[in-house]
């Protein structure tokens, strides 16, 4: 397979490539097929931007229906049909039943662009400039975004300073230590040197970071405290919200409300650009036009992103069948470890997001990724060395599927402690 003309002209900053050398040439459900017909499996999910699959039928259908119409697919912000379907679909089937008065602030095209909405709108409501994030957190890695990145990968990359953000120990960073009580004593310190933040961004689930999950206690905590103190609290759902962990939100569990919500990634349903901001009516501080962006009136998305809320939002199947689905993962991957002690192998995540990592050997992520694609498997790697293996199935993938892929990380796991 011809590679050249990728190495040739395309920067090498590109990264996917390196761990996938094939061209892909077409991908239906949870199946990628290589330009000479070879399948693969996905365990990626476009990097959580493919929660319902490749091509879902019904939103190509939809999408199909409306270019064939000549609707508009470009608008910035200005009013369209499927912008006004997509927050009527919003409204009454996501936040209204989930008791959500949130407004919504439409940002272009990714998911860093939400995240650096999201800390102006905290910075201008509050009128500070502090943000506390945690370690391992990703946010992004455009400026704002990346200063609230903890990986040293991506902050070398910035050429510049990053400022105004300070980082504390996420959930179990550090075994016994009550990391909100960390927060709260720097907080209540003046000589802590944290000056009071105007906002704390926080994944509910770190998944670059190595999947680290923090508890539904330890979120209320950090909810509490944001309250107690008059700081707004960003739960950053790009990865892992849109039903990653089962329920739509991944903050659901936790019972709280934040202040702030960036989604993006699988909103769309579709993998087209989209970004969203939510956030509490009376943060809407924006003045018109005040923060703007070419490509946030994607229609296309807007039409995909409605089926996706109608077609699997309506009711809880959907979340029910996710949390089946992922006991059934959970149980296989533990029985996986348990065939091979010598790796110390751990099980990490919630929903159908999932970490594989051996605690004594952290080369072997990359070790069992490789032979899984070998094997015709796609799957990557997360954590601050790549030591974890990282499994996104797509939401809706049937249970076959999942099944032939767990039997290949098996398979994988046994090939790389071989070698």
């Amino acid at each position: 397979m011809d590679l050249d003309i990728f190495s040739d002209i395309e920067s090498e900053v590109r990264g996917y490539i390196r761990s996938f050398p094939v061209i892909f040439e077409r991908a239906v459900g949870s199946t990628m097929i290589d330009q000479d017909g070879t399948e693969y499996i996905d365990f990626f999910s476009g990097a959580g931007a493919l929660n319902y699959g490749h091509n879902n039928p019904l939103m190509k259908q939809a999408l199909l229906d409306y270019i064939g119409n000549d609707s508009i697919s470009h608008s910035l912000d200005m009013a369209t049909v499927a912008k006004k379907g997509f927050l009527e679909a919003m409204k009454t089937v996501i936040l209204e039943p989930r008791g959500l008065d949130y407004k919504l602030q439409f940002t272009g095209p990714t998911g860093t662009n939400a995240v650096e909405a999201a800390l102006k709108i905290a910075r201008l409501a509050t009128g500070r400039s502090t943000v506390v994030a945690f370690t391992r957190a990703f946010h992004g890695v455009s400026g704002g975004s990346l200063a609230a990145t903890a990986n040293q990968h991506f902050r070398q990359a910035a050429g510049y300073s990053l400022d105004d953000v300070v980082f504390v120990p996420f959930e179990g960073y550090f075994p016994g230590l009550d990391t909100l009580a960390y927060l709260e004593q720097l907080l209540g310190d003046q000589s802590s040197g944290l000056e009071l933040p105007a906002a704390v961004i926080v994944e509910s689930i770190q998944a670059e970071g190595g999947i680290n999950v923090a508890s539904p206690e330890w979120l209320r905590g950090l909810s509490e405290l944001c309250a107690r103190h008059g700081i707004l609290l960003i739960v950053d759902d790009i990865q892992v919200g849109a039903g990653r962990t089962g329920e739509f939100f991944s903050f659901e569990a936790a019972g709280i409300v934040p202040d702030i919500v960036t989604l993006s990634k699988s909103l769309s349903g579709y993998g087209l650009p989209m970004s969203l901001v939510l956030m509490k009516r009376e943060l809407d501080v924006w003045k018109p036009g005040a923060h703007s962006g070419t490509f946030r009136g994607n229609n296309m998305a807007f039409v995909c992103a409605t089926v996706a809320i109608d077609t699997y939002w309506k009711d809880d199947a959907l979340t029910t069948d996710v949390h089946r689905k992922g006991a059934i993962v959970r149980e296989r991957l533990a029985a996986i470890a348990a065939l091979h002690p010598e790796a110390q192998f751990e099980v990490r995540g919630r929903g159908f997001i999932f970490g594989f990592a051996s605690t004594k050997m952290p080369e072997l992520a990359n070790a069992i990724a490789h032979e899984a694609f070998l094997r015709g498997l796609i799957v990557e790697t997360s954590g601050p060395s790549d030591e974890v293996l990282k499994l996104l199935p797509a939401l809706i993938m049937d249970d076959a599927t999942l099944l032939r892929g767990l039997d290949v990380i098996a398979a994988s796991v046994e090939a790389a402690l071989k070698a």
